[in-house]
């Protein structure tokens, strides 16, 4: 008979310590064995047998099959690299089972060009021409080539592109900002850093006979918006 009890308060408070439940309440335990007791009292006008002890939130818990998985901690899903394929090789990803939406990039650069060169292009008197104006255009047809130039990029039809210089005199430099923007069902994130690494380029090869101690430095992604992921802006 105290098996079969055993049995039903175990049934009873399995809710307890059930698997996903992270807490439980001892106090909470007792507090519904010895009402089950008072139930049993009543049933039979005598409390449970006392040669097999009183039942207490110990016998339910060593009766009970073990939950291991109630206080475990939630899995962490490890981040992966989308292209790479179960059998590690480079791949496409597939995106025709994403939905479309609104996505915007925005990267920048810098190109430090030493003193010499940074008058020469402040003043409109590198041979080539207007350096700015080239980089911008030569950052535009960039971001629209990006597909062709990164292989496992996808083709997509960009809404617009543009792409802004600055001359910063502090540093001797040439600050480069790009933006590019898609309705689609992947980012344009590379759209965007490709048309500032180009004008970067641009400004380089434009500038070079002045000055062979040029250098691109800190390309890198500012913020995207849209897609699975959301909204990313750098910390300033």
């Amino acid at each position: 008979m105290s098996s079969m009890i055993l049995r039903r308060v175990t049934r009873a408070t399995s809710s307890f310590y059930a698997p996903g439940r992270r807490h439980f309440s001892d106090n909470s335990l007792d507090h519904a064995i010895r009402e089950f007791n008072k139930e049993m009292e009543t049933i039979f006008g005598e409390p449970p047998p006392t040669s097999h002890g009183s039942l207490t939130s110990s016998h339910v818990l060593e009766d009970a099959e073990p939950a291991q998985s109630f206080c475990s901690p939630p899995l962490e899903v490890e981040p992966t690299l989308s292209h790479v394929g179960s059998r590690g090789q480079a791949q496409m990803v597939d995106v025709s089972a994403k939905e479309s939406s609104n996505r915007t990039a925005i990267a920048s650069c810098r190109v430090l060009l030493g003193e010499k060169a940074f008058k020469l292009v402040a003043a409109n008197q590198i041979a080539k021409g207007d350096v700015l104006g080239v980089a911008r255009i030569a950052g535009i047809c960039a971001a629209k080539q990006t597909g062709n130039l990164i292989p496992l990029c996808h083709n997509i039809t960009l809404s617009h592109v543009s792409v802004d210089t600055k001359l910063n005199q502090k540093d001797f430099a040439v600050e480069i900002e790009g933006q590019a923007s898609s309705t689609g069902k992947t980012g344009v994130e590379m759209e965007a850093m490709t048309a500032v690494t180009v004008a970067g380029l641009t400004v380089y090869d434009m500038c070079k006979a002045a000055s062979k101690e040029i250098r691109i430095t800190d390309v890198q992604l500012e913020s995207k918006t849209g897609g699975k992921t959301g909204d990313w802006h750098r910390k300033q």
